[in-house]
C-alpha cells in the first residue's frame, strides 16, 4: 500500500485495489466492499496517515457506505473523496459521511449518478451533504452561498406532553378517546357507529421501505398490507388509492371489525389539537396497543390516527374523517407500554379493576391532572361513571369535592 501512497499531496490511490498485482502474488485479498477489509484500510490510515487529505476508492464495488463511515472521526482532514465507478444507488449512501468537510467528490459512473433529470437538481442534493463542495465529478460548482460560521448543533427542545387548545377541549377530547376506545377494545366495534357522520371517510396505511418504496414492511403487519393506501406505493394507481378509502359510517366500522382485535395503552396517548373551529375539531392521537388474538397475538404496535370531527350532542364528538397509520413498536415502546403504575396502597382494602376500569382510571388521570389513587376515588364515587366523573370534577359540584378530600388532594408532578 505504500506505493500508492503520495506523502507530497497526502493522498492515497485505492483505485481497483483487489487486483493489484503485488498484493495478487502474495495472495492478499482487499475487497473494500466487505466490511472486514475496509475497516482494515481506515485502521491502516488512522495509525500510519491520519493528516490524509485525498483518497481515491474508485471502481472498488462499493454499493454502501456503512463500513467507510468511520473514517469521518478517524480522519477528519479528509477533503478530496473519489467514490467514481462502483455501484451506489441512492444519494441516502452519502449521508453516512455528512461530517467530512469535503470540497471535491466524484460520484460518476454510480447509479445514483443517474437519477436526477437535470445537473442542478443533482448538485443540490450532493452540497447539501456537503456544503463546502467546489468540485463534482469534475465540475467546478458555483461558490456555495451561506456562512462561514462553525456553529455549534442546535439543542432540539424536549419533548412535551399532549396539546390542547383548551381545558374545555381537553375534557370533550379525552372523554371521546376513553368511550371509543373502550369500544373499540372490547371485542365488538359494532356500537362505533354512533362515533361516525354518515358520509364519514377512513384510510389505513403502513410503512414503506426506503431501499424501495414499493415494498412494504411486513414483518409481521401482513393483516394490515392488503388495505393500505400507502401515497408512495400506489402513486400511479389512481384508481385503487380511491378503492381503498372505506366511505360512509356502516364502511368503516364494518371494516374496523376486521382489523386485528386490540389492546390500547391509554396511559401512552398523546394527544395534538391541530385545528380547532366553532364547527370543527381536528386532532392527532399516538399511541402504543398490542394485538390479543390471531397469528400476531400480543404484538405490539405503535398507531397515529388523525380525527376530523364536528359537534355532536351532549358536548360529544362525530367523526367525519379518520385516518390510521401503524408500524411495528419500537424496543423503547414495547418497554414503556402498560406500566402505568398501580394506585397508591391505602390503609383500606382496595379492589381489583377489571381492564376496562383501568384503562378508565388512566384517562381520567390524564384529563384531570390527578394521580391515580384520587382519581380512583373520584370515579369510585360516580359508580365509574366516566362523563358523571368528569362533569363533576369540572362544573359546580368541584368545590365541593375538593373541600370532602381538603388538604389530601395531590395532584400529579
Amino acid at each position: 500500500m505504500a506505493k500508492r501512497f503520495d506523502g507530497s499531496q497526502q493522498a492515497l490511490d485505492l483505485n481497483n485495489i483487489r487486483v493489484d498485482p503485488d498484493l495478487v502474488s502474495q495472495n492478499i485479498e482487499v475487497t473494500l466492499n466487505r466490511r472486514n477489509s475496509m475497516l482494515a484500510v481506515i485502521k491502516i490510515i488512522e495509525e500510519n496517515i491520519p493528516e490524509l487529505i485525498c483518497l481515491n476508492l474508485s471502481n472498488n464495488r462499493l454499493y454502501r457506505l456503512d463500513d467507510l463511515a468511520d473514517i469521518v472521526n478517524k480522519v477528519p482532514n479528509l477533503k478530496i473523496l473519489n467514490l467514481s465507478h462502483n455501484e451506489l444507488k441512492t444519494e441516502r449512501e452519502l449521508d453516512k459521511l455528512k461530517g467530512l468537510k469535503l470540497v471535491e467528490l466524484s460520484l460518476e459512473g454510480n447509479p445514483l449518478s443517474g437519477h436526477y433529470k437535470n445537473q442542478a437538481d443533482y448538485v443540490s442534493a450532493v452540497r447539501e451533504r456537503f456544503p463546502k463542495l467546489l468540485k463534482l465529478d469534475g465540475h467546478v460548482l458555483p461558490p456555495p452561498i451561506g456562512f462561514d460560521l462553525e456553529v455549534a448543533p442546535a439543542t432540539l427542545p424536549p419533548c412535551k406532553a399532549s396539546y390542547f387548545c383548551s381545558e374545555e377541549i381537553k375534557n370533550i377530547i379525552l372523554c371521546f378517546l376513553q368511550q371509543y376506545y373502550s369500544i373499540y377494545d372490547s371485542g365488538d366495534r359494532q356500537p362505533l357507529l354512533d362515533a361516525y357522520h354518515d358520509g364519514a371517510a377512513f384510510s389505513l396505511s403502513i410503512p414503506f421501505t426506503l431501499q424501495n418504496p414499493t415494498t412494504i414492511d411486513l414483518s409481521s403487519l401482513g393483516e394490515y398490507q392488503k388495505d393500505c393506501r400507502n401515497i408512495r406505493r400506489m402513486k400511479d394507481d389512481p384508481t385503487t388509492r380511491f378503492r381503498l378509502i372505506k366511505h360512509t359510517r356502516l364502511n368503516v366500522v364494518a371494516f374496523l371489525n376486521e382489523l386485528p382485535k386490540t389492546q390500547h395503552d391509554i396511559a401512552s396517548l398523546i394527544v395534538d389539537v391541530n385545528t380547532y373551529t366553532a364547527t370543527l375539531l381536528a386532532f392527532t392521537v399516538s399511541g402504543v396497543f398490542k394485538e390479543t388474538d390471531g397469528k400476531s397475538r400480543d404484538s405490539f404496535r405503535a398507531f397515529s390516527r388523525v380525527f376530523i370531527a364536528v359537534p355532536a350532542g351532549n358536548a360529544g364528538l362525530c367523526i367525519v374523517n379518520d385516518e390510521l397509520f401503524v408500524r411495528n413498536a419500537t424496543t423503547e415502546e414495547i418497554r414503556r407500554a402498560f406500566v402505568a403504575p398501580a394506585p397508591t396502597p391505602s390503609s383500606s382494602p382496595v379492589p381489583t379493576l377489571s381492564a376496562p376500569q383501568q384503562e378508565m382510571l388512566a384517562a381520567f388521570s390524564l384529563m384531570s391532572g390527578m394521580n391515580l389513587e384520587w382519581s380512583q376515588k373520584c370515579l369510585q364515587d360516580n359508580d365509574w361513571d366516566f362523563d358523571r366523573a368528569a362533569q363533576i370534577f369540572t362544573g359546580l359540584k368541584v368545590h365541593q369535592w375538593f373541600t370532602r378530600i381538603n388538604e389530601e388532594f395531590i395532584y400529579k408532578t
